[in-house]
């Protein structure tokens, strides 16, 4: 059995094949927007709302999809953008006219959202039009979907040095912002539309079940090592951007499927740090107690 060298197993994939170099930006793109986006999500016990607004964008791409006949990212792009905005608006109406809270009325919508959206693919599309949407295909990735991408990730790190603070506050403290006449209602507002937008960059390469990946496991792994703010969110979007590379190599020479060799990379990140973190179970559970003689 053939060992391949170094230079053949990690890098010679991205010199000779185009689509290679197409998925490993996409990658490091989504890391780069999704990663900040969901370190701020669990720090404001929104994870499983990430989940939902995945799903919540189904319907739009699927109608898309219909219209131009086509997996086209722009147009499924604007469709999903368009239904991920519509479930987090009417889910914060119900949350304020009604004794449910907000992240039960996410769940409640997405699970619609995604019955509906695979109802709409499976009507006209094939069953491979069906795994596409579902699952991804960051190997097919092209110029257009490569600069939706790129543009969202921009739009997205532009916006969070622009309200960087008053969006940390309004996380830990929104009684402050109120306090100094700042309205945090439109800062949660805008954040909501940084989550919906990065699900759509996912999506394109992720499929709408592994989008939400790329944005709260590499948040989780973060917080298994470190707890400053600034910390989590290099260490996110650096562990976002390996598993990403890394998952296209192990896709690419074990022929598996690229999008869930790049979640189940960060998976294995993810129990690493449970396990080996400094603030992970091992640490916890053999840590000496702090009087102990």
């Amino acid at each position: 059995m053939a060992v391949l060298s170094f230079y053949d197993a990690l890098i010679q994939p991205f010199v000779e094949y185009g689509f290679m170099r197409r998925a490993l930006v996409a990658s490091l793109a989504i890391s780069l927007g999704s990663a900040p986006i969901g370190v701020l999500l669990m720090l404001r016990r929104m994870s499983l709302m990430g989940d939902a607004m995945s799903h919540a964008i189904l319907p739009g791409a699927a109608i898309a999809f219909l219209l131009v006949g086509s997996l086209s990212p722009l147009a499924m792009g604007l469709g999903g953008l368009v239904a991920g905005l519509a479930v987090a608006l009417l889910s914060g109406v119900v949350s304020r006219t009604t004794p449910l809270r907000e992240d039960a009325s996410f769940a409640s919508f997405y699970l619609g959202s995604l019955a509906l959206g695979v109802l709409i693919v499976s009507l006209r599309g094939s069953n491979i039009d069906l795994l596409h949407v579902l699952f991804g295909t960051i190997l097919a990735v092209d110029p257009a979907a490569l600069f939706l991408i790129g543009g969202i990730a921009s739009i997205t790190l532009a916006t969070l040095a622009v309200i960087y603070r008053p969006l940390v506050v309004e996380c830990f403290d929104p009684g402050f912002l109120r306090a100094v006449g700042e309205s945090g209602v439109a800062y949660h507002f805008l954040f909501l539309f940084l989550v919906v937008i990065n699900l759509v960059a996912g999506f394109q390469a992720l499929g709408t079940l592994m989008a939400v990946g790329m944005m709260m496991l590499p948040a989780a792994i973060a917080q298994l090592w470190a707890r400053r703010l600034p910390s989590m969110i290099v260490i996110a979007a650096s562990s976002a951007a390996l598993s990403g590379y890394l998952g296209l190599i192990a896709s690419f020479h074990m022929r598996l499927a690229s999008g869930p060799a790049i979640i189940l990379i960060a998976s294995i990140f993810y129990v690493v740090s449970l396990l080996a973190g400094p603030f992970g179970a091992l640490r916890r559970v053999f840590a000496r107690p702090h009087l102990a003689g």
